[in-house]
């Protein structure tokens, strides 16, 4: 029942809770699929509600784990391959992967970013 090549599951599927997927991954992997919700929800074998709750969550998806593994094994099955922090891709083909955001950049401008105008170059905190 229990998969390890997508999502790495100790004591048969107890996920710790930077293994888990988060919402944001899930969005796009449907996305990637270009299906719905209620198309993943079918591939799935779980309600629609189920998968908009689990979209709808803050970081990673919470619920019932066998319901999250009947998702990521519906997603595994049409191709998908989810990455955890730091993890490698075994798979061939092309993905998308977000990283963590940096500290505010600096940008630099020649607008002026006062009423008064200015000569030259300011740098503006984004």
């Amino acid at each position: 029942m229990c998969q390890t090549s997508v999502l790495t599951f100790k004591s048969c599927c107890a996920a710790t809770t930077k293994d888990m997927i988060s919402a944001a991954q899930l969005r796009a992997a449907r996305a990637l699929l270009g299906i719905d919700q209620q198309m993943l929800a079918d591939m799935a074998g779980v309600s629609l509600p189920t998968i908009q709750r689990m979209e709808a969550s803050q970081g990673n998806v919470r619920g019932v784990i066998d319901t999250l593994i009947k998702v990521v094994d519906a997603l595994n099955a049409a191709g998908i391959e989810l990455l955890g922090d730091n993890a490698r891709s075994e798979g061939g083909g092309r993905g998308v992967r977000l990283r963590e955001p940096a500290a505010p950049a600096l940008r630099v401008s020649t607008a002026a970013t006062t009423s008064r105008p200015r000569k030259g170059r300011t740098v503006e905190r984004r």
